[in-house]
């Protein structure tokens, strides 16, 4: 079995979450002064590759630690969606299924072909990754519901598009205002402002967080790495999700890697 490694690295000028404390590192103990180096980290959960628990969306949701593994390690598959989606587009599970075989209990990943633009990659682009990476239609949740889905992710800042998350809707208001230009730009794609209500209704805010995790429908975001390597696109291979055994977490940093038989 070779590993692929699906994950970004993590350090200080990872790709983080707006609004949340950033990740930070220094030295507490030097070799030359102490006789070893040792170092002391302050962030939230939510930097670099990360998995989401429910707890982070549900009160007496589960915990890192109450995942069971065999849902985190397992068969599944990775779709590459990365050629048919640009700034704030929309893919649908039907687009999924068109390209790639999803049975039931799968572990899926998406390759959206946005990990291009993370902090720490060559094309990195902090505000195209964070304020107009593309996102699922509200759809899919029902979808992932129905495929009795444990685990999924996608290589982008989060699982929902931006105007079902506070960029699209309030990030920067009365301020910079990043939303109204994150609006403005999905009217002009999608043809209006009626028409990016009916995508975008009240009601699918953060769905993919709010209406997944009371289903123990977790996911993994931010994902990289390796994720675009050709002889991993649209097909079924074997999948590991990694966080640490964080009790009481609602989220956890992650190493994801996807197995191939040689």
């Amino acid at each position: 079995m070779k590993p692929y490694d699906l994950s970004q690295p993590l350090n200080a000028d990872c790709s983080f979450w707006p609004f949340y404390p950033p990740f930070e590192v220094k030295y507490f103990k030097r070799k030359s002064e102490h006789g070893v180096n040792a170092q002391y980290i302050q962030t939230s959960n939510h930097m670099g590759t990360h998995l989401d628990a429910p707890r982070h969306f549900v009160t007496n949701g589960k915990t890192i630690d109450q995942l069971p593994l065999d849902w985190l390690y397992g068969d599944g598959v990775i779709v590459d969606l990365s050629d048919m989606l640009d700034e704030l587009d929309i893919f649908r599970p039907e687009d999924i299924e068109e390209r790639v075989e999803v049975r039931n209990g799968d572990i899926l990943i998406i390759n959206t072909g946005w990990h291009r633009y993370s902090f720490l990659a060559e094309e990195g682009d902090e505000e195209k990754y964070i304020q107009r990476h593309p996102g699922p239609h509200h759809s899919i949740c029902q979808w992932l519901i129905d495929k009795e889905i444990h685990v999924w992710g996608v290589d982008m800042i989060s699982t929902d598009h931006p105007m079902n998350l506070p960029i699209g809707r309030f990030l920067g208001k009365g301020g910079l205002e990043h939303w109204q230009r994150v609006r403005q730009q999905c009217e002009e794609k999608f043809g209006g402002s009626d028409a990016v209500d009916e995508l975008f209704p009240e009601e699918a805010y953060q769905l993919t967080h709010n209406a997944l995790f009371p289903h123990d429908c977790v996911h993994v975001e931010n994902m990289g790495g390796q994720i675009g390597a050709p002889e991993l696109q649209n097909r079924r291979l074997t999948i590991g999700v990694f966080p640490w055994l964080f009790k009481g977490g609602e989220a956890a940093f992650c190493r994801a890697v996807a197995f191939v038989e040689e």
